[in-house]
C-alpha cells in the first residue's frame, strides 16, 4: 500500500506520548508520515467508541500510546485504557477486521526513540495487512 494512501490515527497521552513525540522530533527521527497524532490529557479518557469511530471513518490502524505501568500521572489510568483496548480488538475482530488494526504501547516522555520505532513498526504491521476494508 503506497504511504499517502494509508491512514494511521494515534491516541496518546500528554503527559508521556506527546511529550516522547516531541522528542522525537527534536531528536530529528522519522516516524511514519501518514500517521496523525490526537493528544489525548491520559489514555484513561479513551472510550471504545473512539477507536471504532476512527476504523469506521477509514483509518486503516489505531495505535494508543500511555505511559509505563505504574507512571501513570492519573494512577490507573492506562491501566483501564489497557483493559479496554483488549475489549476494543476483540470487536474489531468480530466485525470481521484483522485485530492487529488496534494496539496499545507503553512510551515514557524519555524515549522518544522508542516513541518513533513503534510507529514506524505498527505502520509496517498495517502495511501488512492492507487497507481498510470499511473505509467509507
Amino acid at each position: 500500500m503506497p504511504p499517502k494512501d494509508m491512514n494511521v490515527i494515534i491516541f496518546g497521552c500528554m503527559q508521556c506520548c506527546y511529550a516522547a513525540a516531541d522528542l522525537a522530533g527534536t531528536m530529528k527521527l522519522q516516524y511514519d508520515v501518514t500517521s496523525r497524532l490526537i493528544r489525548m490529557p491520559c489514555t484513561a479518557r479513551l472510550d471504545i467508541n473512539f477507536i471504532l469511530k476512527a476504523l469506521q471513518e477509514g483509518a486503516d490502524g489505531v495505535l494508543i500510546v500511555g505511559c509505563h505501568p505504574g507512571d501513570c500521572a492519573f494512577k490507573t489510568g492506562n491501566l483501564g485504557a489497557e483493559r479496554r483496548v483488549r475489549f476494543a480488538r476483540k470487536l474489531v475482530g468480530q466485525l470481521g477486521m484483522n485485530e492487529g488494526r488496534v494496539k496499545m504501547v507503553f512510551v515514557s516522555a524519555a524515549e522518544g526513540d522508542l516513541f518513533a520505532r513503534e510507529v514506524n513498526d505498527f505502520a509496517d504491521e498495517i502495511r501488512a495487512i492492507g487497507p481498510n476494508p470499511i473505509r467509507l
